[in-house]
């Protein structure tokens, strides 16, 4: 199952792929979990359980670039949120790779807007944190 999530994970945001060892520390933290159509691997999704006074969740829903504008990523964004307010979330918020447009267009059509613009130190590529309205 991690090994499947990785791939997903690293198809998507390859500037922040990650070897095996770095999953499992990832699972052990956050909830991690694998969408199927069958047997075929689609898409992945995390959720970073509520932090701060604000009770702030993420959820990232990642669909593989072939499977997108099917309702996968809807699925996973919609499961994510449901176990983010469980967990007693009253803030979502998500983070897309500035370069992946279907990601960045996916989250504004859920109603999240741009909260922050940055580059990692020593890196060259840009992120976005948006946050649900």
């Amino acid at each position: 199952m991690l090994q499947q999530w990785r791939h997903v994970h690293n198809v998507i945001v390859p500037p922040a792929a990650m070897d095996l060892d770095e999953v499992r520390e990832r699972g052990r933290r956050y909830r991690l979990r694998n969408a199927y159509v069958g047997d075929v691997l689609v898409g992945c999704s995390t959720v970073r359980p509520p932090e701060g006074e604000d009770a702030v969740a993420t959820v990232i829903a990642r669909v593989l670039p072939e499977y997108r504008r099917r309702g996968y990523g809807t699925r996973l964004y919609e499961d994510g949120l449901a176990h983010a307010r469980v967990l007693g979330a009253r803030a979502i918020e998500t983070c897309v790779l500035a370069v992946n447009e279907d990601g960045l267009r996916f989250a504004e059509a859920r109603g999240f807007v741009e909260t922050d613009r940055y580059v990692l130190d020593g890196e060259t590529d840009e992120w976005l944190d948006l946050r649900l309205e």
